[in-house]
């Protein structure tokens, strides 16, 4: 039955759908859709109006029911529920190869669609199946950190650094490794954007990153907070939670509400995060490649 339903589904596949009505649909669950949200949306403001083949949907009599961006990352937005749908995709993303260095979004969509793909595309380097997704609309319940600050341009070469041991510490290998400097590309455009926001200290050999995070994600309703760590030798010192409540005091002046995810099993974070004032309001899951 599998393999006959996913390519029957996969006729009710769509690309190059309509921006606006993707964005329509994504406003359903602003959280949860996020990640395929701001892409939506940044088409948008660039005036654009079809997604192109980086947008999948799924319509039922004329309208938008599901969707999923296809780009570095796979971002499936429907029902977990909704078997056609993941069917349809699953088969899309057969027909072309992986070319995706994860799956990511709302847990019951990623890993529905991962059990379609898996036979395929698996083994995967590792599946994180239970991601509390975290909000935030009220001020934060700590005082926010004076330090913490918009990252200045001229600071790139000492944030970057922070950045990479982030990244290793987090998923497992150097984002450097990957397409020559197309990591570099996105933490410089994190700083142009105003979105990625630091604590200074200065150490044996200079100014160093003692705190950092980005808005790694952004739409109208949503600002997610991606990339959040502390120096190794300042941790344990009550930075963390301070400086993030200093990112989500400024991000809540532009945006209504600020999100994140984090692993279940990193107790010492989600302890900080609900001292910030998040609480749960979802899950999400990663397959990372």
């Amino acid at each position: 039955m599998g393999r006959r339903s996913a390519v029957g589904a996969a006729r009710s596949v769509v690309t190059d759908v309509d921006l606006r009505a993707a964005a329509r649909l994504c406003e359903r669950d602003p959280v949860a859709s996020v990640l395929a949200a701001s892409r939506i949306e940044s088409l948008l403001a660039g005036g654009g109006t079809r997604g192109g083949s980086a947008l999948w949907g799924v319509e039922r009599e004329g309208r938008l029911e599901a969707l999923c961006w296809a780009g570095a990352n796979l971002v499936p937005v429907c029902s977990p529920e909704d078997a056609a749908a993941l069917d349809a995709f699953a088969a899309t993303a057969l027909r072309q190869g992986r070319r995706c260095s994860s799956i990511v979004g709302e847990a019951g969509a990623v890993l529905g669609l991962w059990e379609r793909l898996s036979a395929s595309w698996g083994p995967a380097r590792e599946v994180r199946a239970d991601q509390p997704s975290l909000a935030i609309s009220a001020p934060p319940a700590v005082e926010p950190d004076p330090q913490v600050r918009l990252t200045a341009p001229d600071e790139l070469g000492v944030l970057l650094p922070a950045c990479v041991e982030m990244f290793v510490e987090e998923v497992g290998y150097s984002p450097l490794t990957g397409a020559p400097g197309a990591y570099e590309a996105r933490v410089r455009s994190l700083v142009r954007d105003r979105r990625s926001y630091l604590r200074m200290m200065h150490g044996d050999l200079g100014p160093e990153v003692a705190f950092k995070a980005e808005l790694g994600a952004v739409t109208r309703a949503v600002a997610q907070v991606q990339g959040v760590w502390v120096a190794p030798s300042l941790r344990g010192r009550g930075l963390a939670a301070p400086g993030m409540a200093a990112v989500v005091a400024a991000a809540l002046a532009a945006t209504p509400t600020v999100s994140l995810y984090v692993n279940r099993y990193n107790e010492r974070a989600l302890a900080t995060y609900r001292r910030v004032g998040f609480e749960q309001v979802g899950t999400y899951a990663t397959v990372l490649f």
